[in-house]
């Protein structure tokens, strides 16, 4: 069975069945290839909400070629972040965000997962759910054995005297333990606070 129509049908059942019946349920077993493992494709353990993109992550059809886990990664990351933005300040950061920042978190990511040695033989991921309010977390890269992050990207809103609001985007590193701030750039807001995030 294809696999986005085996997802889809999982998805749907667990919605019509508000959970009653789980993915984990033998029929889900059945459903899938005889070559693929059990253990690759069994339940995430993530804190983040998920609805399979770890697994296709790690779909046997990438395997082969590193680059459609790159522009995976890469379209994940933009859907993620302007799933923070959200309606009210997606549309007004959009041109400057898609022509300055975005090159620059697709070119930390593409050097994240270069660095990180052979992207097809590791289970990579990319966290579901950016961070609401005013917090800074719009997405982490992750290692799904080792459930360590590799990169984690934010964006901060800044108050600068007498210049009003800016979002200061930036990413931090496992390699220095993420204590250095790595910024990719700011964006003009306005003098008026903005909203928060998700909304």
């Amino acid at each position: 069975m294809k696999k986005w129509l085996q997802k889809t049908l999982i998805v749907a059942v667990a919605l019509l069945t508000f959970g009653a019946i789980s993915p984990n349920h033998e029929i889900w077993t059945n459903l899938q290839d005889k070559n693929v493992s059990k253990h690759a494709v069994g339940p995430s353990q993530s804190n983040d909400y998920s609805i399979g993109l770890e697994d296709s992550l790690v779909d046997d059809s990438l395997e082969d070629n590193s680059d459609s886990i790159e522009d995976l990664f890469i379209t994940s990351a933009k859907k993620l972040s302007y799933m923070k933005f959200g309606t009210k300040v997606g549309p007004v950061i959009a041109d400057e965000f898609d022509s300055v920042i975005f090159p620059k978190i697709e070119e930390a990511i593409q050097s994240t997962l270069a660095s990180s040695g052979d992207v097809h033989k590791r289970r990579l991921a990319i966290s579901e759910k950016p961070a609401g309010d005013y917090s800074e977390k719009i997405f982490n890269v992750y290692d799904l054995e080792d459930r360590k992050d590799l990169i984690r990207f934010h964006v901060r809103t800044e108050k600068r005297p007498k210049d009003g609001y800016y979002y200061n985007f930036h990413y931090h590193i496992a390699a220095d333990e993420f204590t250095a701030h790595y910024s990719i750039g700011d964006i003009y807001w306005a003098k008026d606070t903005p909203p928060k995030w998700l909304s």
